[in-house]
């Protein structure tokens, strides 16, 4: 079937290179280094994975971490103690929830990708001492960008910025370095996490932040002192697929094209899908009978449905078409042929169109 879901946006987890290069390192070094990284489980292949990273992202340094969903929480274990107060975008993701557990200091939730909520908690603040805020970088429900730009300029200098770019990462900003280069903002004060297994089609997280920060992370952060690190193949195929990544613009022009075709011909279809810069067009079906009728549609089709309900307690659900790279021009329109007939059956958030689909 073909498969418009998931977060493998360039499909380098199938990428013959990538692939080739997790093999020899298989034979060469074998599966695990079977211990810490600050005991005797370094390992050069980490520290390449680390280059590479610092290299692709334009980051001072970068720390490998054991997977996406703990990096958060080894930062915030590292900063434990010196944050006074802790403001989080309300849907952010639980890896940042969970992170502001060892926080020990006030928590105030603003209203999503509001600046003006979260202008009006910082006026009334009256808390003595550095804040953090945390965000989502690209939000996974439908591909939009925090507004880190606007964010700065209403925080004070000195609040440390931590953005869970494990969307974004590779997908958003000119050359894909995230959200950050999406927003247009310096790296002085963000410190910005990623995951391997999303656009790098591999697995395990890294923080990217300054040399202190790194340090201060293998001082302090018993979450990942006591981890054993990805697997030596997995940080491998990480190295060349974000080499493959850095070698050409096209990956990106492809993602970038093919998710306009989708949006513009739902659009001539009369389904709007409203504008963000991620590879993700996110549908909501009026009713359950709905999606079960999409559901249907979609499977008679030879396409997956793309139906979630996340978080779990999300009682309707909704449809999370991701576009990759690597899907052709007539996959694509296939899916748009299934979806148009059947746009009674979503959630319209307006009349509006994108022009330009030439089929």
């Amino acid at each position: 079937m073909i498969f418009f879901s998931g977060c493998d946006y360039f499909r380098m987890s199938r990428n013959p290179e990538v692939i080739q290069a997790a093999a020899r390192t298989l034979h060469r070094d074998g599966l695990s280094v079977s211990a810490s990284r600050v005991t005797t489980g370094n390992h050069a292949i980490f520290q390449a994975l680390e280059r590479e990273l610092c290299k692709f992202f334009e980051a001072d340094a970068a720390l490998l971490t054991p997977d996406g969903y703990t990096t958060n929480m080894i930062v915030a274990q590292s900063l434990a103690g010196t944050i006074k107060k802790v403001y989080i975008d309300d849907r952010a993701h639980a890896a940042l929830r969970d992170a502001t557990r060892f926080l020990d200091c006030p928590i105030q939730e603003f209203e999503h990708r509001n600046p003006a909520s979260l202008a009006r908690l910082a006026r009334r603040d009256r808390t003595e001492g550095p804040a953090l805020l945390l965000t989502d970088g690209m939000f996974a429900l439908n591909g939009s960008i925090a507004p880190l730009a606007e964010y700065r300029r209403i925080m004070p200098r000195d609040t440390i910025f931590l953005v869970d770019d494990a969307h974004g990462a590779g997908v958003v900003g000119r050359t894909g370095k995230g959200s950050l280069e999406e927003e247009g903002v310096s790296r002085t004060g963000i410190i910005q996490t990623v995951a391997l297994s999303k656009a790098i089609g591999a697995f395990g997280g890294a923080i990217l932040a300054t040399g202190r920060l790194r340090q201060l992370v293998l001082e302090k952060s018993r979450a990942f002192a006591g981890a054993i690190p990805v697997p030596l193949p997995i940080a491998s195929a990480a190295v060349r697929s974000l080499q493959l990544l850095q070698s050409s613009p096209e990956w990106l022009r492809r993602l970038r094209q093919n998710k306009q075709t989708v949006v513009s011909c739902l659009g001539e279809g009369g389904i709007f899908v409203p504008p963000s810069p991620g590879p993700i067009v996110r549908l909501e079906p009026i009713n359950a009978s709905a999606s079960t009728r999409v559901c249907a549609a979609l499977s008679r089709a030879g396409i997956y449905p793309p139906f979630l309900r996340y978080p779990p307690s999300d009682p309707k659900g909704y449809f999370r078409i991701v576009v990759s790279s690597e899907h052709s021009r007539r996959e694509l329109l296939r899916l748009v042929s299934v979806l148009t007939p059947l746009k009674h059956q979503f959630v319209q958030s307006s009349p509006k169109q994108t022009p330009g689909c030439a089929k």
